[in-house]
């Protein structure tokens, strides 16, 4: 069997998923090798999503007077993270039309609070003459070559997330859920599907969205930036500002810190969506073959060795779109320093966006490209881990000498504005006290 091969920031040989992917449909017969191949470029490109405002029906005696966009519990000033006081209106009847990805609902929550979602109706992929309710359609193999808003969803399930796109993971939904809203947001409803599904689809569901618990927290996406006095100029001067590969060369620039015990750090990665990468070639081929399958996305390849503090990272986290996960993902790698924040374990984070391949100036090999601009990567992480619920205190520092501009250890030049944001997490030891 011919064997693809690539190599990462660091410079050793990975053989890709698709190795296991492809041995996997060997193993499955001939009927399932020939549905493989129907796999085209086309079909893993799917247009970016548009959203469309559907404001929510309240429902609610007739002595409840409230206006078209009157929301559940909060609605946020366009000056301020911060949202107004709960209206009395508690229950809401939204449509979502199949031929639409995502439904803004004019829907505000405050973190915490609880809703029932039911759904009923029928929306039929008009082509192929599948009809589907909001629980979806069983997965197939042919999922694993579409990029779904919830990549190992069922297709045409009915779907929900909090706040804007790209920057908070989708969660299912399907007929009935109670979900608790981990902070304060927006709610967008949607169907788990491409924009070729969607313009082919007619029909719609019906949600009835009753809010149970108004919930308390009313700070947009997370809590506000307060100073942290205790990151001292001292604490920074002693971190490393830059990670390096094996042969010491400089190389990414750490740009998040997090103060949390080790469970908690994998806890707030695993709540916002981020996944452990595989640590050897071998265990990618048997993930990667264990989930084509169970008919799930592989999103746990490898990435290279680093190191800080003379040693190699001790996780490495990624975010990525289930078919571009070779070539583009956002990911991080985390070590747990030697130092502590008021008694608890301080974590450096080095995280930048694969953005496709370029030419290893150390060898001559192929590697990944990184987005040049890392703070967007770093504002990626910002945003996604403080939308768990698990944040309780953020900020942006600057070292004395800040890095503002430098290269990877393969070459690649990145720019910053010199900050590092600081995270400091929920004590789940304390609260259990």
């Amino acid at each position: 069997m011919k064997r693809l091969f690539m190599r990462t920031h660091g410079g050793e040989v990975l053989e890709l998923f698709l190795l296991a992917v492809c041995a996997a449909m060997t193993m499955m017969g001939p009927s399932q090798v020939v549905f493989a191949q129907q796999t085209t470029p086309a079909a893993t490109q799917e247009p970016a999503p548009v959203e469309t405002t559907a404001p929510a029906t309240p429902s609610q005696s007739p002595a409840t007077t409230a206006p078209a966009q009157t929301t559940p519990s909060v609605t946020p000033p366009a000056t301020s993270n911060k949202v107004a006081a709960a209206t009395t209106v508690s229950n809401y009847t939204v449509q979502v039309d199949g031929s639409k990805q995502w439904i803004d609902t004019k829907i505000d929550v405050r973190g915490g609070a609880k809703l029932k979602i039911t759904a009923e109706g029928t929306v039929t992929y008009t082509t192929k003459q599948l009809h589907f309710g909001p629980a979806g359609l069983p997965r197939g193999f042919a999922d694993l070559i579409h990029q779904y808003p919830v990549p190992n969803g069922a297709h045409g399930e009915l779907i929900g997330r909090l706040g804007a796109a790209g920057t908070v993971d989708a969660f299912e939904v399907g007929a009935s859920l109670t979900y608790v809203a981990p902070v304060a947001e927006r709610l967008f409803l949607g169907i788990n599907q491409g924009m070729r599904d969607a313009a082919d689809a007619q029909g719609s569901f019906q949600v009835k969205i009753e809010v149970l618990e108004q919930g308390s927290d009313a700070t947009v996406g997370g809590p506000a930036e307060t100073a942290l006095p205790e990151i001292t100029a001292s604490l920074l001067e002693s971190i490393p500002r830059r990670i390096s590969d094996q042969q010491k060369n400089p190389g990414d620039m750490v740009n998040v810190l997090i103060v949390g015990s080790e469970e908690e750090v994998v806890k707030v990665f695993s709540t916002a969506g981020w996944v452990k990468v595989d640590k050897t070639v071998g265990s990618t081929i048997m993930t990667g073959i264990l989930d084509t399958f169970a008919k799930k996305d592989y999103l746990t390849m490898p990435m290279s060795i680093l190191y800080l503090f003379d040693r190699p990272q001790d996780y490495g986290f990624a975010h990525a779109e289930p078919v571009r996960v070779v070539m583009a993902r956002n990911h991080l790698r985390a070590w747990k320093s030697p130092y502590q924040v008021k008694g608890r374990p301080l974590w450096c984070i080095a995280a930048t966006h694969d953005i496709g391949f370029e030419r290893d100036q150390r060898n001559n090999g192929v590697t990944h490209k990184i987005d040049p601009a890392i703070d967007g990567e770093r504002e990626y992480v910002n945003q996604t881990l403080s939308g768990t619920g698990l944040v309780m205190a953020r900020n942006h520092v600057a070292p004395r000498k800040p890095l503002t501009t430098a290269k990877t250890a393969t070459g690649g030049e990145f720019h910053s504005d010199g900050e590092i944001l600081v995270l400091v997490l929920k004590d789940e030891s304390a609260a259990k006290q």
